[in-house]
């Protein structure tokens, strides 16, 4: 987990040699803009991280330039050697 100050914080995050990720899970099946404020303050901090929010939802989408993927798709498309989000592109 991360966290500032101010108390935003990531779930997940993944650091190794295929890249280096922040995941946010949401129990929701509808997505609102504020669920992806600790994702767009760690990408402030981090330019080089995959941001991607996980939510129970149906389809795959991009608000604001962050991926947000349905949970099932996600966990379905983990596969070991394959970069952990190379099945969302």
């Amino acid at each position: 987990m991360w966290r500032t100050k101010s108390g935003r914080e990531v779930d997940f995050v993944l650091y190794g040699p295929e890249g280096f990720w922040a995941l946010e899970v949401k129990n929701t099946r509808t997505i609102r803009l504020s669920d992806l404020n600790s994702l767009r303050a760690f990408k402030q901090d981090y330019l080089e991280a995959e941001v991607c929010l996980l939510y129970r939802g149906d389809e795959r989408i991009e608000i604001q330039g962050i991926r947000c993927l349905p949970c099932g798709e996600f966990l379905q498309g983990l596969v070991p050697g394959r970069p952990l989000l190379a099945h969302t592109y």
